[in-house]
C-alpha cells in the first residue's frame, strides 16, 4: 500500500514534530475572521455557540490535528465527526435559518447520510484526499448537510416527534458506519503506513479506532439533543400545581 499524503493537510505528522505542524493557510484564517466579525457584530442568534464553533473550527483545521490526518486514519475520523456533531450544531444555533422548515426534515436527514456514506467509501474517500479543490469539496458538503440538518431538528417550532426520529436514525446509520469500519477484516482505506507505525500502531488497528470514534463517541451529542429535547416536551406537559 502506497505512502498516502492528504493534499491540502501536508505531509504526515510524527511524533517529534507535531506540535510544530500548524496550518496558518491564509484564505482559512480569512473565512475564520469573517466568521468572527459576524459574531461580534452581533449578527449571530447565540454569539456563545458561535464562539464555541470558531473555537472548534480552529481545532479542526488550524492546530496540529490537521497534519495528524495525514498520518492516522483515525485522527481523519475525529477531524470528521468533529466537524459534524460538534461544529454544525453549533454553526445551527449561532446562525439557523431565518424561515420556518426550508426543507423537509427526513430529506436533510436522508442527504446528510447519503453524503456521510458516499465520503467514506474507500474510492471516494481517496479521491477527496487526493487535492485541495477535493478536499474542500468534502469538507463543505459534510459540514453543509449537517448544519442544514441540525437547523431543522434545533428550529424552535419542530415537533418533537419528529427531531427525535431525526436524530435516532442519524446515531443509527452514523453507528452502522463506525461498525462495518471496525469489523472490516482488512484494511480498507490508504494510509501512510510509516507514519502510522510511528504513532505506535498498525493500519489495521488505526482503522479499528477510527470505526470505534464513529460508532460511540459520535452519538453522544446526539443523543444529548434527544434527551433534552424529550426532558423538555415532558417538563412543558406537565400541570402547574
Amino acid at each position: 500500500m502506497p505512502n498516502f499524503i492528504i493534499a491540502y493537510c501536508g505531509p504526515a505528522a510524527t511524533p517529534d514534530d507535531f506540535w510544530t505542524r500548524w496550518n496558518f493557510d491564509p484564505l482559512l484564517l480569512a473565512v475564520l475572521a469573517a466568521l468572527a466579525l459576524l459574531v461580534a457584530r452581533g449578527d449571530s442568534s447565540n454569539p456563545r455557540a458561535g464562539w464555541a464553533a470558531i473555537a472548534l473550527m480552529l481545532v479542526v483545521f488550524v492546530s496540529p490535528l490537521c497534519a495528524l490526518s495525514s498520518a492516522l486514519f483515525s485522527a481523519r475520523v475525529l477531524h470528521h465527526v468533529l466537524l459534524i456533531s460538534a461544529v454544525a450544531p453549533l454553526l445551527a444555533q449561532a446562525f439557523p435559518w431565518r424561515r420556518v422548515d426550508p426543507f423537509p426534515l427526513p430529506l436533510l436527514v436522508a442527504a446528510h447520510a447519503l453524503i456521510l456514506w458516499t465520503w467514506h467509501t474507500p474510492g471516494a474517500y481517496t479521491w477527496g484526499l487526493a487535492s485541495v479543490p477535493a478536499y474542500w469539496l468534502m469538507q463543505v458538503t459534510l459540514l453543509g448537510s449537517a448544519w442544514l440538518m441540525w437547523c431543522s431538528i434545533l428550529a424552535p417550532l419542530r415537533q418533537v416527534g419528529p427531531a427525535l426520529i431525526a436524530l435516532a436514525v442519524t446515531i443509527g446509520q452514523m453507528g452502522l458506519l463506525g461498525a462495518i469500519i471496525v469489523f472490516a477484516r482488512s484494511p480498507l482505506y490508504e494510509v501512510h503506513i510509516d507514519s502510522t507505525v510511528a504513532w505506535g500502531l498498525d493500519p489495521f488497528t488505526d482503522q479499528q479506532l477510527a470505526g470505534l470514534l464513529m460508532w460511540v463517541p459520535a452519538m453522544l451529542p446526539y443523543l444529548a439533543v434527544g434527551l433534552w429535547t424529550a426532558w423538555s416536551s415532558l417538563r412543558a406537559r406537565e400541570p402547574f400545581l
